[in-house]
């Protein structure tokens, strides 16, 4: 309907004549448009911000300076433990090498088809693969040289097993064991080589144990095929399974006596000049370890990489022993000594990648990871080529070449790892890699080829996967290089704080902070929530963390108690730093949260509420005392004993989930929104709640919208504004600052 104004006749506003909307559709349009630029800019900040650089080149570990000679390194570290970890890959790879050699004859022998070969040669990979975790958390316990020892004996006994076989069965079961005893290796050997040698040689280190492989995959194929062949006959496979195991019985007691290295010894020797003393600080779970490491952006992409890569790398050498057995006739010591001979120019090739990527650290770690990426991509290249050729010699020259990138490549993982990834996690990183290239690549990988294959031809197969995994896993690797000097400035900045913790409980370790949150960042998937948070929290006091919806302040409380794990910083509490440590941990440490609106059980009753919740305390008695405790402290819930949790107030619910939480006793109290949504009436029971918490000297943080309720409570207030910390002292000085608290009086919070 038109407004009639001083006599004329106007069409209503945001309307043309003729009614149709005008000024809100431009409006909203506009506001559109603020909004999309607004994000589009934040976007681009903060993959400037990852991107970018955290410390200068000096302060990063193994960057810059003058070139470390590889004898000094050898001196410092000493030549046993890398020889040793040299054999133990040269010995575990005559089990690869036998498998693909003699798997034509061990499909004959067992009669059973080549997928269903392929599929029990590769249960070993699924087993090695899944091993590799429960190794990995023995390793960040417990003496890592003697687990690999062991786990090499366990090798030896089901090498002699696969041996004497008699179906495809039994077959499964020796590959599942063989694939259980040869995991250790995957996350134990990278993580010894990364505490034995200085960072200064670490490429050359990990270039000398990675020649293991292709020793192994050049003598082996000659050895095994002799081996079958002197035995003669069909099941001369056999022996040569029994001639790859025997060696290893040496090396198995050599590891028994080398001496342990310390760990993170390089980085802390690099950055902080000495050791520090780590026998307080727990080990890393590995829930708490997969998610912290992928917040490590390089990490993530390299092992994404490396995954998509699996699928060629695990499939490829017993396709090409079903090539050469099939479209050249060629025997099992043919076989032998042909792929023998793709594997020489690696051994030329990984002294060469190791030096140079030992001068691309140095220069800029980015450039390292790099090479690798770029190695991949030529494997793939030559690799392709060289199977579609008919004439034999060619493509036995370029899958030489090929394997020599491809092997050469993967010097450059090891000294990544360590350098982006925390000591306390690195056996796990180095386990999660093999997860990816086994049970992603190699499992599946295998199945998918076996059965093009079977349909197709080799040649066919090895067309359809070799060149995306290739493609795909180098340019991810590629892709997550730009992350490499952030992520090593992540690790020191936890060493230098680490260490400054240290020297300050050691000079005043009666004022310790029984909470300590330093340089926090913490992400919900691409949009980062907290920045740079840093906030300490005295013996009994209490601290109130203000700010509008959507500050941050949940978050941070979830950070604090372990719900949520964050990109980058460190938390602490009485001097232990418990950033990965899980919640029910922090709880047996003495910390206990409210959550907000969620703190009771709502279809039991209140001595349901009560009783399930004492399940924590491990004496009965002392279960019954704090129970009856409570009971008295809170009279209301005396009387509403047998009702259930829903039917409360508000208010009755959250003293409930108040007194849930101090039956425990708790060192500190985080309570999530006390007064949210209740009644005057109600929030001033709340208060003396807390105040007598407060007089028992309980030192608690509290997340509050009322900026009258904080000051009534707190001794000191934090006030968060879009994730970053706007103002920190006591909370009486906050009244002074008009600025903030219009923010919160604006948006309706308060009252």
């Amino acid at each position: 309907m038109d407004i009639i104004r001083h006599g004329k006749t106007h069409p209503p506003r945001g309307c043309r004549g003729d009614g149709s909307a005008v000024g809100d559709a431009s409006e909203a349009e506009a506001l559109t448009a603020i909004v999309v630029a607004e994000e589009e800019a934040r976007r681009a900040a903060q993959a400037a911000a990852e991107a970018g650089e955290l410390l200068p080149d000096d302060l990063l570990p193994g960057v810059g300076g003058v070139p470390m000679p590889f004898r000094d390194g050898l001196r410092a570290g000493g030549a046993a433990m890398v020889l040793a970890l040299l054999l133990v890959a040269v010995i575990e790879t005559l089990d690869q090498v036998a498998l693909q050699v003699l798997a034509p004859d061990i499909q004959r022998t067992l009669d059973v088809s080549k997928t269903t070969l392929q599929a029990l040669t590769a249960l070993g990979g699924v087993v090695l693969v899944v091993a590799t975790l429960p190794f990995a958390w023995l390793a960040d316990r417990y003496r890592r040289t003697r687990i690999l020892a062991g786990a090499t004996s366990i090798w030896v006994l089901f090498m002699l097993v696969s041996a004497a076989v008699a179906s495809g069965f039994q077959m499964g079961l020796a590959r599942a064991g063989a694939g259980f005893g040869a995991s250790a290796r995957i996350p134990i050997t990278p993580s010894l080589i990364a505490d034995q040698y200085p960072i200064g040689v670490r490429a050359r280190m990990f270039a000398l144990e990675n020649l293991g492989r292709p020793l192994g995959l050049f003598v082996g194929p000659f050895f095994v095929g002799a081996v079958a062949g002197w035995a003669g006959g069909l099941e001369g496979w056999r022996w040569a399974m029994v001639a790859a195991a025997l060696p290893a019985l040496a090396i198995v007691v050599a590891l028994f006596v080398l001496r342990e290295p310390a760990r993170g010894r390089n980085e802390q020797e690099a950055v902080l000049g000495r050791l520090l003393d780590s026998s307080a600080e727990p080990p890393v779970r590995l829930s708490a370890a997969s998610a912290r490491l992928k917040k490590v952006k390089t990490f993530r992409y390299l092992v994404v990489g490396i995954g998509l890569l699996g699928f060629a790398l695990v499939s490829v050498p017993v396709r090409l022993s079903f090539l050469f057995d099939e479209t050249y006739d060629f025997s099992a010591y043919k076989r032998g000594w042909v792929l023998s001979l793709t594997f020489l120019p690696a051994l030329v090739l990984i002294p060469i990648a190791g030096r140079y990527g030992d001068r691309l650290f140095r220069r800029d770690p980015r450039w390292a990871v790099r090479l690798f990426g770029w190695l991949v991509l030529a494997y793939g290249v030559l690799l392709t080529v060289g199977t579609q050729l008919d004439a034999v010699e060619p493509l036995i020259v370029l899958v030489a070449a090929a394997n020599a990138c491809q092997l050469a490549a993967f010097t450059q993982v090891g000294p990544t790892i360590s350098a982006v990834v925390p000591y306390r996690m690195r056996a796990q990183a180095f386990a999660l890699i093999g997860f990816y290239i086994f049970l992603l690549g190699g499992f599946f990988g295998g199945l998918i080829v076996a059965a093009v294959a079977e349909e197709y031809g080799e040649r066919t197969a090895l067309a359809v996967v070799v060149p995306p995994a290739a493609l795909l896993g180098g340019l991810m690797v590629l892709n997550g290089a730009r992350f490499m000097k952030r992520d090593i400035s992540l690790v020191v900045e936890e060493l230098l704080d680490e260490q400054a913790e240290q020297q300050r409980i050691a000079a005043d370790p009666e004022h310790v902070p029984v909470l300590q949150v330093h340089n926090l960042d913490t992400s919900y998937g691409p949009v980062q929530i907290l920045f740079d948070i840093n906030l300490e929290l005295q013996r009994g006091e209490v601290l109130a963390l203000l700010g509008t919806n959507g500050a941050g302040k949940s978050t941070l409380l979830r950070c604090i108690s372990g719900l949520v794990l964050p990109d980058r910083g460190v938390v602490r509490m009485n001097g232990r730093t418990i950033t990965l440590i899980d919640p029910e941990l922090r709880v047996a440490m003495g910390m206990i949260q409210v959550p907000g609106g969620e703190g009771v059980f709502p279809n039991q009753t209140v001595a349901e509420n009560l009783e399930v919740w004492s399940w924590l305390i491990e004496d009965p008695a002392r279960r019954a005392e704090r129970i009856d405790a409570i009971l008295e402290m809170f009279p209301v819930l005396r009387e509403r004993h047998a009702s259930r949790a829903a039917s409360l107030s508000g208010g009755q619910q959250q003293i409930l989930a108040i007194s849930k939480a101090v039956m425990l006793e708790p060192e500190l109290l985080l309570i999530d929104e006390l007064s949210l949504g209740l009644a005057p009436l109600v929030v001033q029971e709340l208060l003396e709640v807390v105040e007598g918490l407060k007089r028992a000297g309980m030192s608690m943080i509290l997340v509050e919208q009322s900026v009258n309720v904080a000051l009534a409570l707190a001794d000191r207030a934090v006030f968060m504004e879009r994730g970053r910390i706007r103002f920190e002292g006591p909370a009486q000085d906050l009244l002074a600052r008009d600025d903030l608290l219009r923010a919160v009086f604006l948006s309706g919070e308060g009252a």
